[in-house]
């Protein structure tokens, strides 16, 4: 197999990959290239491919709760369960949306609670906190960082962070880059996973939804951010080398 060969296949099992991450992925593969020369080849080859973008609002915050603080702003976690992330989109289903809830370790840009249902209520984004908070136990001082959403800034969703010792960050409004990598998670989710397909049922969103998050984008999916590998591959890396240290 050559390189164009290689590069096609690679392709072919990452459709939404863009050359950067390719490049990576061949480069695990034992192939000595540089991105300028994937860059090149997939161009040639048309394998260069436009994203679709978000067009529907799922944040309201005109609702008059607590807006709290930008603790985020300039922050660099140096371990896991520093610094979480969370946002909301929505998902098409047949003639109506559903939605979908998701936080993600800042650390690692793994995600690490997430949920699907049928409103925007404050109970799904907070099944998708339950989750993270069950499964991760973070310790106390965890920082919580999401925008200025009503289901956010709600009592109940304000007292579960507030029980587990966790502080509240917000992003300041109408400012995406606050929450930038929450938002760069939500369009791979789009992009890779909710636009290729139809999902004939809430049911089959939610593990359709959950199997693409688990099995792909955590443990497959490489980020540039981490060295061009998954998120659980680097945080394991990250725990032998403290257990190691």
């Amino acid at each position: 197999m050559n390189l164009r060969e290689a590069l096609h296949a690679a392709a072919l099992d990452n459709p939404f990959y863009g050359y950067r991450r390719l490049t990576a992925e061949l480069k695990r593969q034992g192939w000595q290239v540089g991105q300028r020369r994937i860059r090149r080849l997939m161009r040639e080859d048309n394998l260069l491919r436009p994203r679709k973008r978000r067009t529907k609002k799922t944040t309201d915050s005109t609702h008059g709760r607590r807006v709290y603080p930008n603790l985020a702003k300039g922050l660099k976690p140096t371990a896991p369960n520093q610094l979480w992330g969370a946002d909301l989109t929505y998902v098409r289903l047949g003639h109506e949306f559903v939605y979908a809830a998701v936080i993600l370790d800042l650390f690692s840009r793994r995600a690490v609670g997430w949920a699907v249902g049928p409103s925007l209520a404050t109970e799904l984004p907070l099944a998708a906190l339950k989750q993270a908070l069950e499964t991760r136990q973070p310790k106390a001082g965890l920082i919580h960082h999401s925008d200025q959403g009503t289901q956010y800034a709600s009592h109940k969703y304000v007292a579960e962070l507030q029980e587990h010792g966790v502080e509240i960050s917000m992003s300041r409004r109408g400012n995406p880059y606050d929450n930038a990598f929450v938002e760069s998670f939500m369009k791979t989710l789009k992009a890779e996973e909710v636009d290729c397909n139809e999902y004939a049922t809430l049911d089959e969103a939610q593990a359709e939804i959950g199997t693409f998050i688990e099995r792909i984008y955590n443990r497959k999916r490489l980020h540039s951010a981490l060295g061009y590998v998954p998120p659980t591959e680097f945080e394991e890396t990250f725990e032998a080398a403290k257990t190691a240290a």
